[in-house]
């Protein structure tokens, strides 16, 4: 362990290695440390779906998303790994009439910003997907340019690739607290020891408000568990990922066959439990033979859970703290860390780059909930 580092980045998903990346990338001769208290892939980043959609309701967060699917597209040529890419679009449902009216709203939006997004009527559900029942649909929207990606090989590839520009990656590396001298940040407490530095970037998900708060900075956002559960191989027959607004429900189908899949669930515990329950299961297979019947006789042969690392607007928390400099956030993603990273990431190391905050990140600053100046977001999956 280095006793000295220009900028370190506590938390080695794939939004802490994107800003380790990025920054290795536009910095070269800076210090760079990565740390991370368990095994890479052990947090959010191994534990989702792996969607990646521009289907969103707000401006910024469609134009952010357009620049992260071209970059998941990119990233198996620039970092040498398969992602298992899958471009088969998102198709979206929605059950009420302000769902309908909200969700062609959105696609207007979408389509002026350069998106091939539609409305679909319920009655034309199975040319998109076959089989599915449109019972209860009020509209949906189809994007086929949104995909699905294997999570793992992003996480991988962007670590090795930041090795390789020099950054450091510390797993098993339980970071305690953070030091500040004079009000700033000069350093961070591990269990392999201290290190020093004047910039430490919290890019670990639901547990970034406790280690905040060891330099009084309160971050509003707190876990919640969302489950998830593979069925067994299936001949191909689904191309897009399929989501349900009403309750939660989404599935897609692996490129070995497995229906892999979710739904919300208004029990869900918010103490950072990451255990898996009877009840997901029954919700989850209640909502999937609801939209598909026919997949009633499937078999489940693995479920597992992990955090949304929820926020009070629905919007990230991401950027320098205005009460602690040195101290950046990037945190409060709803569970949608994992397809912004890329374009994030790039955006924050920019920053610690001393390139300032880009527009998106100065409207994800912490200080708009003392403020009262609230986003919205409705295109949220669980």
């Amino acid at each position: 362990m280095q006793g000295r580092a220009d900028v370190v980045i506590v938390g080695a998903g794939i939004m802490g290695l994107s800003i380790a990346y990025n920054l290795a990338r536009l910095a070269p001769k800076q210090r760079i440390v990565v740390l991370e208290q368990s095994y890479l892939c052990s947090g959010a980043s191994g534990r989702n779906g792996g969607g990646v959609r521009a289907q969103w309701s707000s401006r910024s967060n469609i134009l952010l998303m357009q620049e992260s699917l071209t970059l998941f597209r990119e990233f198996a040529a620039e970092h040498g790994i398969n992602t298992w890419l899958r471009q088969g679009g998102y198709l979206f449902l929605v059950r009420s009439h302000e769902g309908a009216e909200m969700l062609s709203r959105n696609v207007e939006l979408q389509r002026e910003l350069g998106l091939d997004s539609r409305t679909v009527e319920p009655k034309d559900l199975g040319t998109i997907v076959p089989g599915l029942v449109g019972e209860g649909v009020q509209l949906a929207s189809y994007n086929p340019d949104d995909c699905v990606v294997f999570p793992w090989p992003l996480v991988w590839g962007y670590a090795r690739s930041a090795e390789h520009l020099g950054v450091k990656i510390h797993p098993f590396t339980e970071v305690l607290a953070i030091e500040t001298t004079a009000g700033a940040i000069s350093g961070v407490h591990t269990r392999e020891g201290r290190i020093a530095t004047d910039r430490v970037v919290l890019a670990c998900g639901a547990l970034s408000p406790r280690l905040a708060r060891t330099v009084d900075v309160d971050v509003p956002t707190h876990p919640q568990r969302h489950e998830i559960c593979s069925s067994e191989p299936l001949k191909p027959w689904l191309t897009p990922l399929v989501a349900d607004l009403s309750n939660g429900l989404y599935f897609s189908q692996s490129t070995r066959g497995e229906v892999v899949g979710g739904i919300s669930s208004p029990t869900a515990p918010t103490d950072g439990r990451q255990t898996s329950s009877w009840e997901f299961l029954a919700r989850y297979a209640q909502g999937l033979c609801n939209v598909f019947p026919r997949l009633g006789a499937v078999r489940i042969l693995r479920q597992w859970a992990g955090l949304y690392d929820i926020s009070p607007d629905q919007n990230p928390v991401v950027g320098e703290v205005d009460e602690r400099p040195g101290l950046y956030l990037a945190s409060g993603f709803m569970g949608h860390g994992f397809m912004m990273a890329p374009a994030v990431g790039q955006r924050v190391a920019a920053a610690l780059a001393g390139g300032g905050a880009s527009e998106i990140l100065a409207r994800w600053n912490l200080r708009r909930f003392q403020e009262g100046n609230l986003l919205s977001e409705n295109m949220i999956i669980g």
